[in-house]
Parts: structure tokens; C-alpha cells; sequence
């Protein structure tokens, strides 16, 4: 079933399209050594963008002291707009009853978006 919900996901849901902002935007970040922290973690906001089902990941609690700064500097240059992406895309979802799940994809990603740093992606089984 997850790999169905993967696929529809990535077609119908929104996936391809917010995993490819994540794509590029990692890129462009990841030209100066300043921006290499934040482009490691859009690239790992596009693997979990494309193909959500399957996998979890913590609470977002900051892991170190090095974690909290970036966290911060994240939430006020791109963590809101990317939340509202989110929102956005997950209102639109649920106006029916077959994106429901792609609405709580959404939800998930939106929460995962303004504190990214310190967050591990999982595989659920």
C-alpha cells in the first residue's frame, strides 16, 4: 500500500513539485560553504517530500547547541514560507476525501519545515 500511496503521492499530491523546490533550493544553498548546512538539509526535506509514506521522524527537539542557531536563522528566512507551502497544499488536499492522507503528509511536513536541524528521517516498517 505504500508505495501505491507513494506514487499517487508524488503525481497527484504535490510531491514532485515540493521535492523539486527542495532539489533546488538545496543547489543553489549548497554553491557558497555558508549555506552547505542548509542545502544538507533541503536535500533532506526533497527524499522526505517525494515519498513520505513509510517514514517518520522525531519531535524536532534540537540535538546540541550548534542545532538551535541554525534552527532559528531557518524559521525566520524560509521555515514560514515553506510551512505555508505546506498548509497551503494540505488545505487544498483536503477538500476531498481521497487527499485526506496527502493532507496529513502536508500537516507532517509542515511541522518538519520550521525546525528541520536535529530531525532524523526514519523507515517504518
Amino acid at each position: 500500500m505504500r508505495p501505491l500511496l507513494n506514487l499517487l503521492w508524488a503525481v497527484l499530491g504535490g510531491g514532485f513539485l515540493t521535492a523539486l523546490q527542495y532539489l533546488i533550493a538545496g543547489l543553489v544553498l549548497c554553491l557558497t560553504i555558508v549555506g552547505i548546512p542548509f542545502g544538507v538539509q533541503c536535500f533532506k526535506l526533497a527524499g522526505l517530500a517525494l515519498f513520505p509514506f513509510g517514514k517518520d521522524f522525531d519531535d524536532g527537539r534540537p540535538r546540541g547547541l550548534v542545532n538551535l542557531p541554525f534552527n532559528i536563522l531557518w524559521l525566520v528566512l524560509a521555515g514560514v514560507w515553506i510551512c505555508i507551502t505546506h498548509l497551503g497544499l494540505a488545505l487544498a488536499s483536503a477538500v476531498t476525501i481521497i487527499g485526506i492522507p496527502f493532507a496529513i503528509q502536508h500537516v507532517k511536513l509542515a511541522m518538519l519545515s520550521l525546525w528541520p536541524f536535529g530531525v532524523e528521517v526514519r523507515t517504518v516498517r
